[in-house]
């Protein structure tokens, strides 16, 4: 975990080494402050050297200055570092999510992985920059303080060590129980961001519900628990901090009652308890580091256990060493004993399909919902892996080509449209970045969007708001199928790609999903009758298994499952 943590610093190690070149600088500097007031009030002041006395001022004055620059750079690039580590987490982070697999986000809550990307990195950025700072100055400053502490009078340096060690037991002690009660807290957090999260983008249906007594009783339930979390904490911080004090005051007692001891027994000069007093105020702040250092560290330590679970989880799907980029052509696709379940469950979703479509053929899957056509559909583009049999593309496994060069080679037009929180134009492009105003505008005609786009004000420059929020279901869908117009795929997967629209505007797309589909493979899940009957072949599922397959007039010539379902409404006609 540490050298993890401290892999991060080899990026920026110029900035490390400033940042620790001012700390230790500054650190040996503030020793210097005891020594000359020593050597100003019990040497050269009863002497009255004038000379001295000057040049031990000014030097002290010089001191004063150069560290004042040295802590401003220390702070300023000190904490510029735990930002630039900070960014470098991030990044690294938001990565390795975009190539986690389905199935981690099937189980994850959004709201845990906002957490985890701001709040925790925004903590170790804190424990990057001040942890190292804090040890190394504490250290040389305890021990160069300590030196001359016992170079003055070894009696008195070794009474002001009895408090020491109890206050390093007591930090290691409560140490560990805060780093349980921070962790606590981030795991809260995450709950309060998951659940605000749900509460703001289903706001819509919480309103038509009229639930909003319900989502402030859920919200008050998670708010609790992150409020006893915290206040446990806090209990354990002021248990903490309290006996840390309190041995802070004992520190300063043993100096004075040691000091006044001594100075009885004529065995330490008064200008010597003034220095020891004085190094008393160059050595609690260290202290004082070194307890924050333990409480941040813990903190710190579980923010950054909680990045590294995240780093360590392995997609599920991951390219085979020898992957090569798939070469389409035409796009043939055949599945072979294709069986699919997902994990931990004992239930297949898909059992035994077996398919062979041509190049440039039009097929349709149809079947009652949950009869497992758009599971599926995720597994042509390899969202999830295959649990027996085999896929091909252009008889090419898709388990020996990369994923990139396998969805590139695939669009698809989903029922649940997703669309960025920019412009029409920016979602548009999402199908290829970098597209002409000409692409662009073909696309617009393909989808039919044209002459929507032309009465906007702000044309294609019009925001679409979150998930498309400002726009209709049927607008936001053909957005959707002109982002796969543009990308302009050798194999196209509609999965209710028409749901959203009424009639009218379904008979424009359909014919330019029909132009679009010419000389390419095509698969479209819908009820509608008038997207199947055109297909060249259709599969019938029940169950996820296929039942039937072939043309509409044979389907409903055989009388069997897909004629039942056409009888009884599940495909409903265009009329309907």
């Amino acid at each position: 975990m540490i050298k993890k943590f401290i892999a991060y610093y080899k990026p920026h190690k110029a900035l490390f080494i400033l940042d620790m070149f001012c700390a230790i600088a500054a650190s040996i500097l503030s020793i210097f402050f005891p020594f000359l007031t020593r050597s100003l009030l019990g040497t050269y002041l009863p002497s009255k050297n004038i000379a001295v006395i000057r040049n031990i001022l000014i030097l002290m004055l010089a001191i004063y200055i150069i560290k004042s620059i040295l802590t401003y750079i220390r702070i300023k690039w000190g904490h510029i570092l735990g930002v630039r580590m900070e960014a470098d987490m991030r990044q690294d982070l938001f990565s390795h999510i975009q190539k986690l697999s389905f199935s981690y986000f099937d189980r994850v809550k959004t709201g845990h992985l906002m957490s985890r990307i701001s709040n925790d990195l925004s903590v170790i950025a804190e424990v990057a920059h001040h942890a190292p700072e804090d040890l190394l100055i504490s250290i040389i400053i305890l021990v160069m303080a300590y030196i001359m502490m016992f170079v003055f009078n070894t009696s008195l340096a070794l009474i002001s060590l009895i408090p020491i060690p109890l206050m390093l037991f007591w930090g290691l002690y409560m140490g560990k129980r805060l780093k349980k009660g921070f962790r606590a807290i981030r795991k809260e957090i995450a709950e309060i961001n998951s659940t605000v999260e749900n509460s703001v983008q289903g706001i819509r249906e919480v309103k038509s519900f009229a639930n909003e007594s319900l989502e402030n009783n859920k919200f008050h339930r998670t708010n609790k628990s992150f409020r006893m979390a915290k206040e446990v904490m806090y209990q354990r911080m002021a248990r903490f901090h309290s006996f840390m004090d309190f041995l802070r005051e004992i520190y300063y007692f043993c100096i004075i009652a040691g000091g006044t001891i001594l100075i009885f027994q004529d065995k330490l000069p008064l200008v010597d308890l003034l220095a020891f007093i004085l190094y008393v105020g160059v050595i609690l702040p260290p202290i004082d580091r070194l307890i924050n250092f333990t409480e941040q560290l813990q903190e710190g330590m579980s923010s950054f256990e909680r990045f590294q679970e995240i780093m360590e989880i392995q997609p599920d799907i991951k390219d085979s060493p020898a992957a090569v980029d798939l070469q389409v052509e035409g796009a043939s696709l055949v599945l072979k004993d294709v069986n699919f379940k997902y994990d931990k469950s004992p239930d297949w979703i898909l059992k035994n399909i077996n398919m062979d479509v041509s190049k440039g053929e039009t097929i349709a899957l149809a079947g009652e919902s949950g009869a497992g056509k758009s599971t599926l559909a995720a597994l042509i583009p390899r969202f999830y892996e295959l649990s027996n049999g085999t896929i091909h593309i252009d008889g090419q496994d898709i388990s020996s080509v990369t994923q990139n060069s396998l969805r590139k080679a695939i669009g698809i037009v989903q029922q649940n449209v997703f669309l960025f929180d920019g412009t029409i134009a920016e979602n548009i492009c999402y199908g290829k970045e970098g597209a002409s105003e000409s692409e662009i505008s073909e696309a617009l005609r393909m989808a039919n969007l044209d002459e929507f786009v032309s009465t906007l004000p702000e044309g294609l420059d019009t925001q679409v708001g979150e998930r498309g929020v400002l726009l209709s279901g049927g607008q936001k869908q053909r957005i959707s199928i002109a982002r796969v117009f543009l990308k302009n795929p050798e194999l196209l997967i509609l999965d209710e790609a028409t749901s959203a629209l009424d009639n009218e505007s379904e008979s424009l797309i359909q014919e330019a999903l029909w132009k679009l589909s010419r000389n390419r493979t095509t698969i479209i899940i819908a009820h509608r009758l008038s997207t199947i009957m055109k297909a060249d072949r259709i599969y019938v599922m029940k169950q996820g298994e296929i039942v039937e397959q072939g043309s509409h007039s044979e389907l409903l010539a055989m009388e069997g499952y897909y004629k039942s379902l056409a009888d009884k409404g599940t495909l409903v006609s265009a009329e309907n």
